[in-house]
């Protein structure tokens, strides 16, 4: 008898692939299994989807399966139809969405079972050892007293961040060993709930959304809009208590990495259970072990950022996304799913609740939640004795800047600062200045690849495009004339910190962007710093709006604002009032009054202005409404087709003919093709086009009659071209 496998690949063409089962195979072969295939000269590794008798292909032409990695699927069958769907649904190949469902170290061929980990442990002879021999070793003596209180994993030893040369002299003395553990699994978190703090009195108004949601059985979802420091978090907290006793697992989103360390601890404060945490700042084989510990129902509570969205749960129990508005739970690279979307049909697959928590939901969550598509909680007093923000416009025209500092917000900075308080300015442009000026003949330094300005590291010696990367050192003579004049215009990050350190010199200045925390662990200690009142002055960009609790900042300075009122993006408005009230939320969120001054020329914007006196609910409720009067989402469905090429004309005539395949009339929409707002990036030109519909149906199955025409175009190979359902920017 003859078997034949189905097989979904890592490749972008939406079709799987068959291959012929061995006969010493035959008992093996099973749906979902990992196996590995030969595939053009090279060796890949894909998952089975089906098996047949007979296939259609000559038999010279088909090729055996190399070998079977598992003895059963790798994945749940609710997280194989949730594939299954968000292939469908983003037009993107099986293979692909499988791919972002697994863990990097399984797609390379890692076991999913592990029988055995490798363990670290003092010897005989380290346990009777004099330990003041490393007086003159502080990272030896460090490293022995940590494994004589415990024994620790590999993982745990990389968490703690040892030395690995002090760990390779204690192996060279013999005080230390690796052996070999059988793996057994521990759920006895499911016998009895310990807590390790006693949970917080609950206001009114998280007691009755508790209660709401405990009510719940099978999937809901629900919208829980709270105003910053309204504690959200003491009501994941509270839910999470009656989910882990009834022995569930619940999984917890967060936008960003920066989040997650906060989060984890917070969580760890209170329930004395297992924590899987999955970002991509772990090694694979880290990441790798908290999808092991997720699986097998050792670890109760899930943390993760965007892609552990797909980390299977033995027991599911609840599934919360914090801060749902945020743009990061949208990849950007590859295939643009939506972390949010996702999470809320992976919890209809299992039938378990979801909750998306935010106190500026998007515009697509607030409208499920009005249409009653989503329960709606709200809570409308900040916690505790926190008081609500004052807030204040300066006006900056006319107004001589300093560093890009007025002289109001520097006045007010220093009262907050002598009366012992920290102070935060926002400013969303990393650097040391946003472009190169030449002082004579005013020419603007450009980068060669992109339509964008060089920004100016002056720590670092460079002139870099934050868009392609390009990077050079600092010219000292101006390109267009020769002249040595040359400046920074404008003013980043790096420049405000060095200039506040110059105008407040008794108060230390912090500053937090990517630039100052790429290395692993920079955010956490600064994080802790700031805390502990080390630093008074916290500057920073969306690293430091989002999420973070700082009890004593009592000033919160939006500095150069104007830009994102001024977009061509018709997100801008809606992403301008979350960053805003997200921002002023870091202010007075103890028991201290808090102040949010925003530095502006545009003090009569129409936005500014309903923002300010409204806040951000009916401001989101008036945008809803001139977003279907405007046909746009989430009244209408999007979906952006983007080209690239060395010759514009080829990317225009390409989506041109793109177009013609596409319907036109009362419920479909094309628009373009244009020039995206960065008309060139990379050294190739840009161009999209946006096909929109009355309704999501028509748009999916429009597309999927066209796409087999798309791809068959001769123009389709002349240019790079990618696909964003639902897009998030349009940049």
């Amino acid at each position: 008898m003859s078997l034949f496998v189905e097989v979904a690949l890592p490749v972008p063409m939406r079709q799987a692939f068959s291959y012929r089962v061995k006969e010493a195979d035959l008992d093996k072969a099973q749906v979902g299994v990992r196996v590995r295939v030969p595939f053009g000269r090279q060796q890949l590794i894909g998952l089975v989807t089906g098996l047949s008798q007979s296939c259609d292909l000559a038999p010279n032409q088909i090729k055996s399966v190399i070998t079977f990695l598992d003895h059963e699927g790798v994945l749940p069958p609710s997280l194989y139809k949730l594939t299954q769907w968000a292939a469908r649904y983003y037009f993107c190949s099986l293979g692909q969405m499988l791919s972002q469902a697994l863990p990097v170290a399984l797609r390379k061929g890692a076991e999913v079972e592990a029988q055995q980990l490798q363990v670290w442990r003092v010897t005989a002879a380290g346990q009777e050892a004099d330990i003041d021999l490393l007086k003159r070793a502080p990272a030896q003596r460090k490293l022995l007293l940590a494994l004589l209180e415990t024994e620790l994993s590999q993982d745990e030893l990389n968490a703690l961040e040892q030395s690995k040369t002090a760990l390779k002299a204690l192996v060279e003395r013999g005080w230390i060993e690796c052996i070999e553990r059988r793996i057994e699994s521990n759920l006895s978190w499911r016998d009895g709930l310990e807590l390790d703090e006693t949970p917080h009195q609950l206001n009114p108004e998280q007691a009755i959304a508790v209660a709401m949601l405990n009510q719940q059985q099978g999937y809901h979802c629900t919208l829980l809009e709270g105003i910053t420091g309204s504690g959200k978090t003491e009501v994941y907290l509270a839910l999470l208590e009656t989910v882990l006793k009834q022995g569930k697992q619940a999984l917890i989103l967060v936008p960003e990495i920066g989040l997650t360390p906060q989060t984890i601890s917070r969580f760890k404060r209170r329930f004395k259970v297992q924590v899987a945490v999955i970002h991509s700042g772990l090694t694979d084989n880290q990441r790798l072990s908290a999808w092991r510990l997720a699986r097998s129902g050792e670890a109760a509570i899930i943390i993760g950022t965007r892609s552990a969205l797909f980390t299977p749960m033995r027991y599911p129990g609840i599934i919360i996304l914090d801060e749902e508005h945020d743009a990061s739970f949208k990849q950007q690279e590859g295939i643009g799913y939506h972390a949010r979307d996702l999470a809320v049909m992976r919890g209809h697959l299992e039938s378990i609740p979801v909750l998306l928590g935010s106190a500026t939901p998007s515009l697509e969550t607030l409208q499920n939640a009005l249409s009653g598509r989503y329960q709606h909680l709200s809570l409308g007093s900040r916690a505790g004795a926190a008081e609500k923000v004052r807030q204040g416009i300066i006006d900056i025209r006319n107004q001589p800047l300093k560093n890009g500092l007025s002289h109001g917000l520097l006045n007010e900075m220093r009262i907050h600062l002598d009366a012992g308080n920290q102070v935060l300015l926002f400013l969303n442009r990393r650097g040391f200045a946003p472009a190169l000026l030449c002082h004579e003949c005013g020419h603007l330094h450009e980068c060669d690849r992109c339509d964008a300005f060089f920004t100016v590291h002056q720590s670092l010696g460079e002139i870099r495009c934050h868009h392609c990367g390009n990077q050079y050192a600092i010219p000292r003579q101006c390109h267009q004339c020769g002249s040595t004049m040359l400046m920074g215009q404008g003013v980043g990050t790096e420049q405000l910190a060095d200039a506040l350190a110059k105008e407040f010199p008794n108060y230390p200045v912090v500053r937090i962007d990517r630039d100052t925390t790429s290395r692993k662990g920079a955010l956490e200690t600064h994080l802790n710093a700031i805390h502990k009142g080390e630093y008074k002055i916290l500057v920073g960009t969306q690293m430091l709006a989002k999420g973070h609790h700082f009890p004593d900042v009592t000033l919160v300075g939006l500095l150069d604002v104007d830009g994102a009122l001024f977009s061509a993006d018709f997100r801008a408005p809606e992403r301008f009032g979350q960053l805003y009230t997200q921002v002023s939320g870091r202010a007075g969120r103890a028991r201290k009054p808090g102040t949010v001054l925003l530095q502006t020329h545009q003090c009569d914007n129409p936005i500014l202005r309903e923002l300010m006196h409204k806040g951000y609910g009916e401001f989101a409720r008036g945008q809803l409404e001139e977003r279907k009067q405007a046909l746009l989402p989430p009244a209408w469905h999007m979906l952006l087709l983007r080209a690239e090429a060395h010759k514009a004309e080829d990317a225009d005539a390409f989506l041109a003919q793109v177009a013609q395949l596409l319907p036109q009339d009362e419920q479909c929409e094309i628009i373009g093709p244009m020039p995206a707002p960065m008309d060139r990036k990379a050294g190739k030109f840009r161009r999209q086009l946006m096909f929109q519909t009355k309704t999501r149906g028509l748009l999916q199955q429009a597309f999927e009659q066209a796409l087999p025409q798309i791809e068959a175009l001769p123009l389709a190979k002349r240019c790079r071209w990618s696909l964003d359902r639902d897009p998030q920017d349009l940049l």
